[in-house]
């Protein structure tokens, strides 16, 4: 296998959720363009139809679920559904996410717990039921999408509920990679720096400062650039690589 080659995913079948906008639709464009069929779980069906044919004018199948991912019966369906569909999953990228900017002290409970139900519980949940076939199938690869507020502290917005649960992301990940190897499932996750998407309000001019002008490149970050990151987790160019957390922040998090 030459370099190049070793990352294709021809054959292989991927699961991206909240994959119909943002950082999520390109991870699927870019797996798909890897020679992956793609299924992706989101709640919207007009974006969902969107990305789908996106997927299939690449000459890839695709395929979406709505789900709510929060839920372990939708997810066991959804599961379903795309094994049914695809075949199985070979690879799971796993990027559904919120994030709320507001001090500790004013959180409320149930936004505290809606951000930690998406960010960790719903990645627990599809993480555990798409291992089960993975384990069956002989393995597959986790690509779980962290970041950096995993581990600096953002400013000038409060958001430590988001933090908290990025934290999370990136320890599960470890813990997982080292359950699961002797399965041969790999698990790594991205950690990405400010990106240009409808969760980061870059354009901002009271962020510039701090979001932009404060890290060493000087500028964020489009999904097409995070996506190939995604794609090398997800391929044999990675095939010695688990439990790892692969910055992408454009430096940010140097100083």
């Amino acid at each position: 296998m030459s370099v190049l080659e070793s990352f294709a995913l021809n054959g292989k079948r991927a699961l991206v959720t909240g994959g119909n906008r943002g950082l999520g639709r390109a991870f699927a464009l870019a797996l798909a363009e890897a020679g992956a069929d793609v299924a992706i779980a989101a709640r919207d069906a007009e974006r969902n139809a969107a990305v789908v044919a996106e997927l299939e004018a690449i000459g890839r199948r695709g395929f979406a679920v709505q789900a709510d991912i929060t839920v372990r019966a939708d997810v066991t369906r959804m599961v379903e559904e795309v094994t049914a569909a695809l075949g199985g999953i070979d690879v799971l990228v796993n990027n559904a996410g919120i994030a709320i900017h507001r001090p500790a002290l004013e959180v409320p409970d149930d936004e505290w717990q809606q951000v930690l139900d998406l960010n960790v519980t719903a990645l627990w949940n599809t993480s555990t039921a798409v291992a089960r076939g993975m384990i069956a199938a002989g393995g597959g690869v986790i690509v779980n999408v962290g970041s950096m507020s995993a581990q600096i502290v953002n400013r000038p917005q409060h958001q430590a509920s988001y933090n908290a649960s990025k934290a999370a992301v990136h320890h599960l990940t470890r813990s997982l990679a080292a359950e699961w190897a002797p399965h041969n499932i790999r698990v790594n996750a991205i950690a990405p720096g400010y990106a240009k998407t409808d969760m980061a309000p870059v354009d901002r001019p009271e962020f510039q400062q701090n979001w932009i002008l404060d890290a060493p490149l000087q500028r964020y970050a489009t999904p097409a650039e995070i996506a190939p990151s995604v794609v090398y987790l997800a391929s044999p160019a990675s095939s010695f690589m688990t439990g790892s957390v692969l910055l992408i922040d454009g430096g940010y998090s140097v100083y």
